[in-house]
């Protein structure tokens, strides 16, 4: 590098500022500085592509060439949570302290796709929590909340619920229902993750009075119009910016690609606690001889008691991501 280039560097890297994203859609990104103000920015190039809760080193355009920002460099990331698709990945956001997902009674949830939700968290070292809307509708809860008996009886090495499940019915105007959200929520980032129809929006809206206007003025300062439910967008809950919630789009899909398969087990904590008491010690647990996992499948009064539809969704995405074949 010639020293004018040297020093060319230097002196961008010096007139960087550090800032927050705190909305993105596609190559586009919001960056909020320490005082609360906020500016459109791009990335500089691939290394600087920033998502929601990345903390960024920006510079504003030279005097005369519009107000749109650059992204320099992400600072360096505590984890980061994304999905693949058939096409390509998808990243979320960075930073994240818990993943609250959200199902509902109805419509009737997809325990594959929450199970791949859980899965990625945990491979993102992310805490999960489940929470269940429409308490209202007793018979439909009641079916809804037995089918998660399965994440109930999941553990923690300290006996704590692995996975918490929390009953709510967004419609109702229960301050305490509100309150108890609030204390689950103070002090973390929390990324708000579900399919349509669940009451997302509601969530948001009931924490975050004001937060559709938010997200559509985001979107229309990136110039995203209809597409409005592509875009990530990150709340703060408290006038002094500890708390946050992190909206995006449903999850209609949820591919696991940048799992191996051998790895699955580590992300699902029922079968991982046995993988390392198997005869063979690269054992799928799907066929071989002197396996402790599937020893422990149905077996009704075990400690160690997996559940058959925890194990059949394991083993459709052992093979899944064995193969690379969706179901």
């Amino acid at each position: 590098m010639s020293r004018r280039h040297s020093k060319a560097a230097v002196a961008s890297a010096a007139a960087s500022t550090e800032g927050l994203v705190v909305g993105s859609h596609g190559r586009h990104c919001i960056v909020e500085t320490p005082d609360g103000q906020r500016r459109i920015c791009h990335p500089r190039g691939k290394k600087s592509q920033a998502v929601v809760g990345d903390h960024v080193l920006w510079q504003p355009p030279p005097p005369g060439q519009g107000e749109e920002g650059t992204i320099e460099k992400v600072l360096e990331r505590r984890n980061l949570l994304y999905r693949q698709d058939e096409i390509r990945t998808k990243t979320f956001a960075a930073n994240i302290d818990q993943v609250l997902v959200l199902i509902a009674a109805e419509p009737v949830f997809s325990e594959s796709q929450l199970a791949r939700a859980l899965i990625a968290a945990e491979d993102a070292g992310i805490t999960p929590i489940i929470a269940l809307n429409k308490y209202d509708l007793e018979e439909p809860f009641a079916m809804a909340w037995q089918r998660l008996e399965a994440y109930r009886g999941i553990l923690n090495a300290d006996g704590s619920a692995r996975y918490p499940i929390i009953p709510l019915n967004l419609t109702s105007d229960d301050p305490e229902q509100k309150e108890a959200l609030m204390d689950l929520l103070q002090g973390k980032r929390s990324f708000v993750l579900g399919p349509s129809g669940v009451g997302k929006s509601t969530l948001i809206n009931l924490l975050v009075p004001g937060a559709q206007a938010a997200t559509n003025e985001i979107s229309r300062v990136l110039n995203t119009g209809k597409h409005t439910t592509t875009t990530t967008s990150l709340y703060w809950m408290d006038e002094a910016r500890s708390t946050a919630i992190i909206d995006s789009p449903g999850f209609q899909e949820f591919g696991l690609y940048h799992i191996a398969a051998t790895d699955l087990p580590k992300c699902m904590p029922d079968i991982g606690a046995l993988a390392d008491q198997c005869k063979f010690y690269n054992c799928t647990h799907l066929h071989e001889p002197g396996c402790a996992v599937m020893a422990e499948v149905d077996n009704e009064g075990s400690p160690h008691y997996i559940h058959p539809n925890r194990y059949r969704i394991y083993a459709e995405l052992f093979e899944e991501l064995n193969t690379g074949f969706k179901y």
